[in-house]
This record gives C-alpha cells, sequence and structure tokens, in this order.
C-alpha cells in the first residue's frame, strides 16, 4: 500500500492481511522505526489495547505472563518489543520478521490501526482508505480468478456434452436427456471426487454452488482432462461402468504425477498467496 507517499507492506497469515507497523512507523520517525513501535508498546494505554485484542482473539494467550506485563506497564520503566510480547506470551497479533529487506514489524489490522491513530488521527485515515482499496482489489480479483478456475472445467465441458448427444442420446425425450446428462456429469465427480453432486449437497447444505465450485486448482485440471477422456470413451462406446473405473484410475495417477509439479505449484501460488495483489 502507498499510504501518504510511504509504502506499506502487508502480509497473508491465512485469510488476515497484516500490516507493517515499521513501514507505518517510518512516518514518524525514518531512520529508527523500531524506536516507535517499543514506545507505542511500552505506553499503557496501547498496552491495555494489544493485551485486550489477544485476550479476545486468543485461545492460546498466556494469560499469567500477560497479568505480571499489566502490573508493569503502570510503572515508567515498563519497555515492551514485538519480540518480547510474542514470545512471553504466545500473541498473535505481532509477527516479528527478521531479513535486510522483508523484516520487520506486521500487525493484525486492528492494532495496526491503533497504531496508525497513536502515530496521527490523518495518517489513520489514509490508511483506512488504502486498506479498503487494498481489500477491494482483493475482492475483484478473487471473482476473476474463481471465474478463471471454473472456466478450466467449463471450457472442455462442450465436448463432452456433444459427445453425450451425438452417441448416447439420439432418440431419447428431452427427460431423458436431462437425466444422461447428470449421470454423466456424476460419473465424472465419483471418479474425481468419491462423491455425487447430490451427495455432497445433502453433506453440505449451507453452501452455494456445487461441489466444483470448492474444487482447488488440481482437482479442476484433473477434471478437465477426465472430460476430454470420457468424452472420447464415449465415442468409442464404452459403458459406464467401464468408465468409471478407467477415469478414477487415470485420476489418482495424475494426481500422483501433476501434484509435485513445479507447474501446479505456480499456478497454486497465484491462486492461493495475496500478495500479488496491485
Amino acid at each position: 500500500m502507498k499510504v501518504k507517499d510511504n509504502l506499506v507492506r502487508v502480509i497473508k497469515v491465512g485469510d488476515i492481511d497484516y500490516i507493517s507497523l515499521t513501514d507505518l512507523a517510518r512516518y514518524k520517525n525514518p531512520l529508527n522505526p523500531g524506536d516507535v513501535i517499543i514506545k507505542w508498546m511500552s505506553n499503557k494505554s496501547s498496552f491495555d489495547f494489544y493485551c485486550l485484542w489477544e485476550e479476545l482473539s486468543n485461545y492460546n494467550f498466556k494469560l499469567a505472563e500477560s497479568r505480571e506485563f499489566k502490573i508493569d506497564s503502570a510503572t515508567q520503566s515498563f519497555t515492551m518489543s514485538p519480540s518480547r510480547w510474542i514470545k512471553e506470551t504466545n500473541a498473535i497479533g505481532f509477527i516479528s520478521k527478521r531479513g535486510k529487506y522483508g523484516g520487520g514489524t506486521f500487525a493484525h489490522p486492528d492494532i495496526a490501526l491503533e497504531f496508525a491513530s497513536w502515530i496521527d488521527s490523518a495518517f489513520k485515515l489514509y490508511l483506512i482508505k488504502e486498506f479498503e482499496r487494498l481489500k477491494q482489489n482483493e475482492s475483484n480479483k478473487n471473482k476473476i480468478k474463481w471465474s478463471v478456475r471454473r472456466e478450466i472445467a467449463k471450457t472442455n465441458y462442450k465436448i463432452h456434452t456433444y459427445s453425450i448427444k451425438d452417441r448416447l442420446i439420439p432418440t431419447l425425450t428431452e427427460k431423458q436427456k436431462l437425466y444422461i446428462y447428470a449421470n454423466e456429469a456424476d460419473i465424472l465427480n465419483v471418479a474425481l471426487f468419491g462423491i455425487t453432486a447430490k451427495e455432497w449437497k445433502e453433506k453440505n447444505p449451507l453452501l452455494d454452488g456445487n461441489i466444483r465450485d470448492y474444487a482447488n486448482v488440481l482437482q479442476l485440471i484433473i477434471l478437465a482432462n477426465l472430460e476430454n477422456l470420457n468424452a472420447q470413451m464415449i465415442k468409442e462406446g464404452l459403458g459406464q461402468k467401464y468408465r468409471l473405473e478407467k477415469l478414477n484410475n487415470i485420476a489418482k495417477e495424475q494426481y500422483e504425477i501433476l501434484n509435485d509439479s513445479n507447474g501446479i505449484k505456480n499456478i497454486k501460488l497465484l491462486d492461493e498467496d495475496k500478495k500479488y495483489i496491485n
């Protein structure tokens, strides 16, 4: 992010964007941002805030140790650093990273915004606006990624359905055609996921979409391959039972082959790592 001409790094921790306190602190002290962070963390009101945040958010937070610090925080000699806080209390609101270029202190957005407010209230507003822009970009990019992933499976599905239409249902009623289509789709579902679309929906009634909407990149790529193979086997007149067994074995083989390939790893990084967001 760029906050009032200051570049601020963001790292993804699970589904949360942790904001660099080190970069925010440079707004106040470009040469020694670490001193700014320690000064803020050693302030009693600041301590009360990030300590309460841990109590509310961290199941593994060490309350006994934090209470000892709480007593000391009332004294003028109290000093707290990110690394000490993390080490002594098992805190998760802060992350301390080493390294000349990627290192520094990162914090949960709740804590980072409080820190920015302490630095300068106007600076906090700029940070809020920039963070909102970042999240909106992330949302838009996720929609694009979802669409691209879904299209991997959709692209070859026309080939698949045309093969069914030509070879399996030339004289059936429309109702029978729909039944055959669903049946053929479930052959692929069972071969790859071990479950039909109906069975998946019954097990996941609260989820929107279908089983393929929740597939990972590797599964979608294998699914696209299976659709082509199944279409070819249909043209050859092979029965559903044989095709199901064959497709299942192929799915297993492709998973073993592709799972550790560099290409799949790179696609997974693009799909999962939100630090690529501009």
